[in-house]
């Protein structure tokens, strides 16, 4: 039976009995299905290098865009996603959210066959990559009514940090699947390289065969199964306080689509309006700063007036921003789980772009940057290890944070994140200004391990804070809320790296981020690590507020 209809976790008889193991079902359905979400929100940050490789008729600044607009649109739907659950029930969200993944796979698969494909189309499926940007939040909205309050740490960590191993994974099995062709003659033509490659493996020299195209066929081969799980193997709950009033699948399909409809157009407005003619845009040039707070404003104030039930459900389900904490907690965990996932679409094309070049000053006294290096190293080899860390540690910091409290964890990584951020922009300043960059490589990546490792931890120390501070009704929609904007990252942090490669001046970039991650670091304290600190608290089992006097970060019942 799909339809739950008594659902009371918190009792420890029934889990024991019945909840545990219809848990665990969804979790391991969700977890591998997120995974391909992310791979195919974010396989743009591989593929524009292998494009860069290819000798693709675009600029380095056009390739940026594609990860720019996979990123904004991922943000963006992450906000109608963020309500999913409430209106359409755990099963038809994820199944439906899911099979949407098959449209851009195939389609980048085909665009890349032909070398001709013209900008437009790439970032049009960049655009709807994004519906795996946006299904973080539905995905996590509804594990967290799966599993009892002590558990939630845990299994947050396990969906989200598994669910983040989609970025590894795709930054290892891209690279590698596109050495042979995999899918016979369906698969379509292979092109020859004209720059030096890479995988995991090692090294691939120029002149070499490559199949670019199955960077997005490889994968309909987990999607098409996962549709079929999840189809079969996952639930509504149908309780009063998570989705009382579920319509038949066919209208929660039609429901979602439209929200996410919704978000789409504003996402690909705002970015009319900021790209440069050159890259389709407007030409205006809006700042980006702007183009996030209009396309979140946009995407509330629409969905907040579509008609009937929708309009209903959202009215109190948006009592979610009369709460300050909804507010602090965005912002830190913009710091790390945004910071995560930026740098994750932005580090294989920055170690191209930084140390794949030589940077040689001229006798006109004008550095320039076009120049092969030859002892550079490979993105493809290299870029994956960050992702990887910060996605395996994460179940890790949700423990922690179990074990120790939300805040005091969050606080230890924002400092690290701090100081490594400052060490990163030394080494990229040394490095763009440099003929021999590889020199200063070592250096530079050991310290960007480190800071996606503190991402990795504070990620999951952050979200057990939130499903501690706010009552059941309020943390689903408070965990999909704080990760549509920290995903934001994604759009905003290639955008700006790029903007400052573009400058000459890469480093700037990463210490504009230290100074949000001590700003960050200002408002943990603050508001819940200071010692005497009264705060509003929710009781997790009656939904009574009431005020606690202590320095920890969340009431244990």
């Amino acid at each position: 039976m799909s339809d739950i209809k008594h659902w009371d976790v918190e009792d420890e008889v029934f889990w024991n009995e019945t909840g545990k193991k219809i848990a665990n079902r969804n979790l391991w359905i969700s977890i591998p299905s997120l995974l391909c979400g992310f791979a195919v929100w974010l396989y743009w940050g591989i593929i524009t290098v292998q494009m860069l490789n290819l000798g693709y008729d675009f600029d380095k600044s056009e390739l940026f865009t594609l990860t720019a607009i996979a990123g904004l649109t991922g943000a963006t739907l992450r906000i109608p996603s963020s309500f999913f659950i409430r209106l359409c029930g755990g099963r038809n969200t994820l199944f439906f959210t899911t099979a949407l993944l098959m449209i851009p796979a195939l389609g980048t698969g085909m665009a890349l066959s032909d070398k001709d494909t013209p900008l437009w189309v790439f970032q049009m499926l960049a655009l709807l990559s994004g519906f795996g940007g946006g299904n973080f939040a539905s995905s996590m909205s509804n594990i967290n009514f799966f599993f009892p309050k002590k558990m939630q740490g845990l299994a947050l960590g396990l969906n989200a940090g598994l669910g983040n191993f989609g970025v590894t994974t795709m930054q290892i099995l891209v690279p590698l699947v596109m050495t042979f062709g995999m899918f016979g003659a369906m698969g379509g033509d292979s092109m020859v390289l004209q720059n030096t490659s890479g995988t995991l493996i090692g090294k691939i020299p120029a002149g070499s065969e490559t199949w670019i195209q199955n960077a997005g066929f490889v994968w309909l081969l987990l999607l098409i199964p996962l549709a079929f799980a999840g189809w079969f193997g996952l639930n509504n709950i149908r309780t009063p306080d998570v989705s009382p009033d579920i319509p038949n699948p066919i209208a929660s399909f039609a429901i979602i689509s439209g929200m996410l409809l919704v978000g789409l157009v504003a996402a690909a407005l705002g970015l009319w309006l900021m790209l440069p003619e050159s890259a389709n845009g407007s030409g205006l040039g809006i700042s980006k700063e702007i183009i996030i707070v209009m396309v979140i404003g946009a995407t509330v104030l629409c969905l907040k007036m579509l008609p009937g039930a929708i309009g209903t459900s959202l009215t109190r389900q948006y009592k979610i921003f009369n709460n300050h904490h909804t507010w602090v907690m965005s912002a830190i965990y913009t710091m790390t789980f945004g910071s995560f996932i930026g740098f994750s679409a932005a580090f294989p094309l920055a170690i191209k772009v930084i140390f794949g070049y030589s940077h040689i000053m001229g006798a006109d006294g004008v550095m320039t940057h076009d120049t092969i290096n030859p002892n550079g190293p490979s993105a493809l080899m290299y870029a994956w290890m960050g992702a990887f860390i910060g996605a395996l540690i994460r179940p890790v910091g949700g423990w922690l944070a179990d074990k120790l409290g939300g805040a005091l964890v969050t606080q230890v990584c924002s400092v690290v994140m701090m100081l490594s951020a400052i060490g990163v922009a030394h080494y990229m300043k040394a490095a763009y200004q440099s003929a021999t960059p590889e020199e200063f490589f070592m250096p530079f990546f050991l310290l960007f391990l480190v800071l996606f490792a503190a991402t990795g931890i504070g990620n999951g120390s952050t979200f057990r804070t939130i499903s501690q501070i706010f009552n059941k009704e309020q943390a689903g929609p408070v965990l999909g809320w704080t990760s549509a904007v920290a995903a934001y990252g994604a759009f905003y942090i290639p955008q700006v790296i790029g903007e400052q490669i573009k400058a000459t001046t890469p480093e700037v970039a990463l210490y504009g981020f230290a100074a949000f991650y001590a700003v960050c670091i200002g408002l943990n304290w603050w508001f819940y690590l200071r010692k005497g600190k009264t705060q509003e608290v929710t009781c997790p089992k009656c939904g009574e507020e009431f005020e606690l006097e202590d320095e920890k970060v969340f009431y244990n019942p």
